[in-house]
C-alpha cells in the first residue's frame, strides 16, 4: 500500500489545437525564466511553448515549466462541466508545476503537478459547498483521497481493467467510462474524474483543515486502498459498482439505503416505478433550499430538482436526439423498454424499439448520454408514454430518481448526516460496508 504523498499529473486542457495562458512571476523552462503570456501549440509533431511577442522558448514530447518563488500560471478557457448541462469555460490559476505535452494527432495537453494533499485542498470546496459541515468535508476529503490512491496503485501495479470497456454486438452496446481513458496524465480535472480548479486561490478555511486534519487518512478494505466512488446523489438508495463499471462484485460497493432505517431493493419493474414515483424519508431528499444552498456548491443549485425529476420529450425530439448521440436511425420511436435494473433502480440495460431498427444500449452512463443532449441526472427512471389518436407514441415522460451513477458515497446524504450530527467516521461507514479508516503517512 501507499506509504508517503505522492506527486500526481492533473489533466487541465486536453487535445487543444493552440492554448494559451499567463506566467505570474517567473517559471523555469529548459533553464531559462519564462513570464507573461505565452501560448503553446503542436509543432512538427511536438509541443511548442511560445512567448507573447511569438518567440518560440521551447519544443519538446514534453515542456516543464518550474515556478520559482511563489510564482502561478494561469489557463484559459478551462473548460468546466464538460458536455454536462452545466457547461462552461473559466480562467483558472494553479501553484506546481505545468507540463506541457504533445499528444496524437498534434494536440497540446496541459497538466498540473501537484502534491496529493495540495489536489485535495482544491477538490474537496470544488465537489461541494467548502463552508458545508466540517464532518461532511472530512469524509469527502477521505474519499477522494482514497479513490485517486487505489487508481495510482492499480496503475503501478499495470493493472488495466476493462473499465473504460466496450462490447458491441449484434443489436447491443454496452459501455462504461472510467479513469483509465486518460493516458498523458493521472487524473482529469472535470467531473469525468474530480472537480479541481488549483490551488492558487484562496481555499475556505474549512476545506483545508478537513484536508489537514485528515492528512494520509484513507478507506482501506482487506489490506487494499478502497477505490472509493462518490456522487451526487443517490436517490434513496445507492448502487452496486457491478452495474455501473465492470461485472465484478466490490463488496464495499454494494448498496445501501441513504437512510436510518433500509428500503427494500428494486428488483421488479412493478418495484422501480413504485419507488421512483414514492418521496421516501432518505438523507438526500432535501427540498430546504437554505440546506442545500449549505452544501452545494453555486454550480450544482442551478439544477434544481434532483431527488425525483422529470423530462418529457416529444417523440420527434427524442427520435433526433438518439439519432445524434447513438448514430443509429430508429425511425418511429415505438418503445423504451428496461431489460435490466439495479438495485437503486437504475437501468442497466435498455432496449430502444423503433420502426425501422431495436437496440439495446447499457450501461447506465451510456443510458443517460443516448437519452439525453448532455447527460439524464441518472439512470434510475420510468417511462410513461402520451399516444396520438393513431396510437403512435406522441411524448416519453421520464420520470427519474437521483444524480449520478449513485455508487458509494452519496455526496448530499453524506452532507445531511453530518447536518444531523454523524462524524467522518461513521458517514464513510455507512456508505462503505466493511471498510476501515487508516492513516498510511
Amino acid at each position: 500500500m501507499i506509504n508517503g504523498e505522492p506527486t500526481i499529473r492533473v489533466g487541465i486542457l486536453d487535445r487543444c489545437r493552440v492554448m494559451r495562458g499567463r506566467i505570474d512571476g517567473s517559471c523555469l523552462v529548459a533553464g531559462r525564466p519564462v513570464s507573461g503570456f505565452f501560448k503553446s501549440q503542436p509543432v512538427d509533431g511536438l509541443v511548442a511553448l511560445f512567448d507573447s511577442s511569438g518567440r518560440e522558448i521551447a519544443k519538446g514530447r514534453e515542456i516543464r515549466c518550474t515556478p520559482k518563488a511563489g510564482a502561478t500560471f494561469t489557463l484559459f478557457d478551462v473548460a468546466v462541466g464538460s458536455r454536462f448541462h452545466w457547461e462552461h469555460k473559466e480562467e483558472q490559476t494553479f501553484e506546481g508545476n505545468l507540463i506541457l505535452l504533445a499528444g496524437e494527432g498534434g494536440a497540446v495537453t496541459a497538466a498540473n503537478e501537484v502534491g496529493l494533499e495540495a489536489y485535495l485542498s482544491s477538490v474537496v470546496p470544488s465537489e461541494m459547498n467548502p463552508e458545508g459541515p466540517p464532518e461532511f468535508l472530512k469524509a469527502q476529503a477521505i474519499t477522494s483521497r482514497s479513490w485517486l490512491a487505489a487508481m495510482l496503485e492499480r496503475a503501478a501495479r499495470k493493472e488495466v481493467p476493462p473499465a473504460s470497456g466496450e462490447i458491441d454486438g449484434e443489436g447491443e452496446t454496452v459501455r462504461w467510462y472510467d479513469r483509465e481513458a486518460h493516458d498523458l496524465f493521472d487524473v482529469c480535472a472535470d467531473d469525468h474524474c474530480q472537480r479541481y480548479r488549483g490551488v492558487a486561490k484562496a481555499i475556505p478555511a474549512r476545506a483545508a483543515a478537513a484536508v489537514e486534519e485528515t492528512r494520509g487518512l484513507f478507506l482501506v478494505h482487506e489490506g487494499e486502498v478502497c477505490d472509493a466512488r462518490f456522487h451526487k446523489a443517490c436517490g434513496g438508495l445507492t448502487e452496486k459498482y457491478e452495474n455501473v463499471w465492470e461485472g465484478r462484485a466490490v463488496p464495499y460497493l454494494s448498496s445501501v439505503s441513504d437512510a436510518r432505517h433500509p428500503f427494500s431493493p428494486v428488483v421488479s419493474e412493478d418495484d422501480a416505478e413504485r419507488w421512483i414515483l414514492s418521496n421516501p424519508d432518505a438523507y438526500c431528499n432535501v427540498t430546504d433550499e437554505d440546506v442545500l444552498r449549505r452544501v452545494l456548491p453555486s454550480s450544482d443549485l442551478e439544477t434544481g430538482r434532483f431527488f425525483r425529476w422529470e423530462v418529457t420529450y416529444t417523440r420527434e425530439e427524442l427520435e433526433a436526439i438518439l439519432q445524434k448521440k447513438s448514430g443509429i436511425d430508429f425511425g418511429i420511436l415505438r418503445a423504451l423498454i428496461p431489460l435490466e435494473r439495479g438495485p437503486s433502480g437504475r437501468i442497466v440495460r435498455l432496449r430502444i424499439e423503433g420502426s425501422k431498427r431495436s437496440w439495446v444500449v447499457g450501461k447506465e452512463l451510456e443510458i443517460r448520454r443516448w437519452l439525453s443532449e448532455s447527460h439524464l441526472l441518472s439512470s434510475a427512471f420510468v417511462i410513461g408514454l402520451e399516444r396520438d389518436g393513431a396510437g403512435t407514441p406522441a411524448k416519453f415522460i421520464l420520470r427519474g430518481a437521483g444524480w449520478g451513477h449513485g455508487v458509494g458515497l452519496c455526496q448530499v446524504g453524506a452532507a445531511v448526516m453530518a447536518l444531523k450530527g454523524h462524524k467522518a467516521e461513521e458517514i464513510l461507514r455507512h456508505y462503505f460496508r466493511g471498510a476501515e479508516l487508516k492513516k498510511l503517512y
